[in-house]
């Protein structure tokens, strides 16, 4: 653990944005900006944001930066960071498991009012059927009781979820992404058969997932209306399309900006990356052309803003849509800011 003594007679000043990023097995690297650059920071630990141990700090320093090398690397880490009346907790957004590479926390996102959303409370995902026994110890030690699969029953066939007790809450949507499944596109793609597969199809897609399956986007919002039952998954086989439909709507009706609604979509395209390689040569093998399917594998930064724009010229605001495809009210989403952002 790297500390440094305050020599500036505990100047300290308002915290504007903070990050965690694991650097290495047990190494975290803090990072923070505050209005008074210099000012010393005191950071502290918790494996739940609501745990948080303000007794002892793990760190204290004016450099804006610090790394904390004792970390248990089998467990989920929050930090607070305090500097003079501001404090902010953060964690890194990934989730290094086993069986997903695109596993991720909502949280730390500033929304309405500038509070910002609560860290462990919502996460978003790729397939889960491939988690390991230390993945799941780690979704149990989080306390996620509930799991929303977006996927079709073919793709569930080919690879259920693995759940983290026997007690987990599993609630299935289905949402077709576009005119099929994915596992229907790979049986097509496979036969040589991409000429539907055309510039609009993605775009067309990511509109149809708002316009056609609005009661999966409520049911997701009334699972969170309820605090009481546990950190909440959502997920489908990549965690960019269906995943990243159900995470614009949330973190939009949240008071997200629209630009940072877009690049946590984005983050899906830096995640995915590496697997890329071993599909492009799957592929390949097959018969496939892998750049003519390259869409229909990443996370088009055109289709999120297609969503985000169809959103505000069909409906004015992500509540909006809510109130009007919905079963929820305006009191049904002031109480989801009030349960998902900070205070």
């Amino acid at each position: 653990m790297k500390k440094k003594k305050n020599t500036n007679n505990h100047r300290a000043g308002t915290i504007v944005d903070a990050a965690a990023l694991q650097i290495g097995r047990g190494v975290f690297r803090i990072c923070w900006e505050t209005n008074d650059p210099g000012g010393e920071a005191v950071i502290y630990h918790g494996k739940s944001p609501d745990a948080i141990d303000r007794r002892t700090p793990v760190a204290v320093s004016e450099d804006g930066c610090v790394d904390i090398d004792w970390l248990d690397p089998q467990a989920r880490h929050y930090f607070e960071i305090v500097s003079g009346k501001s404090a902010m907790i953060v964690a890194e957004r990934r989730l290094l498991l086993d069986g997903t590479v695109n596993f991720r926390d909502l949280g730390g996102y500033a929304g309405h009012d500038g509070r910002r959303v609560r860290w462990g409370r919502v996460f978003r995902a790729d397939g889960l059927g491939k988690l390991s026994d230390r993945d799941l110890a780690l979704l149990r030690e989080m306390n996620v009781r509930r799991i929303v699969d977006f996927r079709t029953d073919s793709e569930i066939a080919n690879s259920p979820d693995r759940l983290p007790a026997n007690d987990t809450s599993y609630i299935h949507l289905p949402v077709t992404h576009g005119k099929y499944d994915f596992g229907e596109a790979v049986k097509r793609f496979r036969e040589g058969d991409t000429d539907w597969l055309n510039p609009d199809f993605m775009v067309d897609g990511y509109i149809g997932n708002i316009e056609s399956f609005a009661h999966a986007w409520e049911r997701v919002v009334f699972e969170l209306l309820d605090p009481e039952g546990g950190p909440l998954v959502f997920h489908c086989t990549g965690g960019k399309d269906r995943t990243g439909t159900c995470a614009a709507l949330l973190l939009l009706a949240l008071g997200v900006p629209e630009e940072t609604v877009i690049d946590d979509h984005q983050l899906s395209n830096i995640y995915i990356a590496e697997l890329l390689p071993e599909l492009y040569r799957l592929m390949s093998g097959q018969g496939i052309d892998p750049d003519r399917v390259f869409p229909y594998l990443t996370a088009p930064r055109d289709c999120i803003e297609a969503v985000t724009a169809h959103i505000q010229t069909r409906y004015g605001s992500a509540a909006g849509y809510f109130v009007e495809r919905t079963a929820l009210t305006e009191e049904d989403l002031a109480r989801l800011r009030d349960i998902l952002l900070e205070t």
